[in-house]
């Protein structure tokens, strides 16, 4: 289990620095949905649903990075909120408190910690 999530943990935040990243590629939320799917343990359906709802908020996320830096932070805060949002309605309580790790390492390692 500690080597799926840190295998997830890389797939999601690999090789980036907030320092070092480009302000764009910072919001590039993609994934190996594969590597998340067998890191959270999901069901053929959930993976279904957690891939719709993670291409909306990898969407919202790309279109952040092209707003001013005020929009921007508005615009990530209702987009992790809805991705929040509709994760927990579809994960279990253990796979919802470590998709939270991962999602909460990613937006940290990127600077985008959302307060």
């Amino acid at each position: 289990m500690t080597i799926a999530m840190l295998s997830m943990t890389m797939a999601f935040a690999e090789n980036e620095e907030a320092k070092n990243v480009n302000n764009v590629e910072a919001y590039n939320m993609t994934v190996n949905m594969r590597k998340l799917g067998v890191a959270l343990d999901l069901t053929a359906d959930q993976m279904e649903a957690v891939e719709d709802i993670h291409h909306t908020f990898n969407a919202e996320m790309q279109f952040a990075a092209q707003l001013n830096n005020e929009e921007r932070d508005a615009m990530v805060k209702q987009a992790v909120k809805k991705d929040v949002k509709y994760m927990h309605y579809i994960l279990n309580d253990k796979q919802y408190r470590k998709y939270l790790l991962l999602l909460n390492t990613t937006l940290n390692n990127r600077g985008l910690s959302v307060k």
